[in-house]
């Protein structure tokens, strides 16, 4: 995906970029040529790639939900910063922070953020378990790319996310998982949308839940997922 093409499916997702967006955007992708070079950060570096599978793949996430309606949110597991970084030069307003268990990440993360000048906008270096136990009812919006299983997802990122807020999991092709898990009803979440499509030129499978959660439930924490299952309803 080319400049031109990014800009092009950008605005299919109604969302205008300006050049200095386009500028970070760029300087992002350089440091992240740069340190991959020294660490396991992505496997995907040529330019063109990257655009299309970590710039506008994160930014699908506009497919099903107005980033412009919230005022926080929380990328879990966000790696090389996708999508969270992504997310926040495009949406500068929004508060973020970033969630990663490995510390040479969360450092590359911190020269990205003082390189472009971000602000409202942390990473953390933890487990995600160990976040959702002390964040519990705080986001807007949490989001998680490719990170685990739906059912692992749902047991740390839904505690995190406020009563009417939304949980939006990006994940590859899918076999209806939310099928295989009673936590959507253990949790008081409510699906309202599930978009399946695929990316432009590649045509790779790609899939968004916009899961809402609708009230705090007891089990959420302290109790782990593994025991609330056994619980009856």
């Amino acid at each position: 995906m080319n400049l031109k093409e990014f800009i092009s499916a950008l605005q299919e997702l109604k969302i205008d970029i300006t050049d200095q967006q386009l500028r970070k955007l760029e300087t992002y992708y350089e440091l992240l040529i740069q340190y991959n070079k020294v660490m396991n950060l992505t496997g995907i570096t040529e330019k063109e790639a990257v655009y299309l599978k970590h710039f506008y793949d994160s930014l699908t996430i506009a497919r099903v939900y107005d980033l412009n309606r919230a005022s926080n949110l929380c990328d879990i597991g966000t790696g090389a910063g996708f999508p969270g970084m992504v997310l926040k030069i495009l949406y500068p307003n929004l508060e973020v922070t970033l969630v990663d268990s490995l510390h040479k990440r969360v450092e590359f993360l911190k020269v990205v953020i003082q390189t472009l000048g971000l602000e409202k906008i942390e990473v953390i270096a933890t487990r995600a378990e160990d976040y959702a136990q002390k964040n519990r009812n705080r986001f807007d919006v949490v989001t998680a790319r490719a990170v685990a299983p739906l059912s692992m997802l749902l047991e740390y990122c839904i505690p995190i996310v406020k009563v009417g807020g939304y949980f939006i999991p990006m994940k590859g092709s899918v076999k209806r998982e939310e099928e295989e898990t009673r936590a959507f009803t253990l949790l008081h979440t409510k699906i309202e949308k599930i978009d399946n499509f695929f990316l432009p030129k590649e045509n790779s499978n790609r899939t968004l839940y916009l899961i809402r959660k609708e009230l705090m439930t007891p089990l959420e924490y302290p109790r782990k997922f593994s025991d609330m299952k056994k619980r009856p309803l």
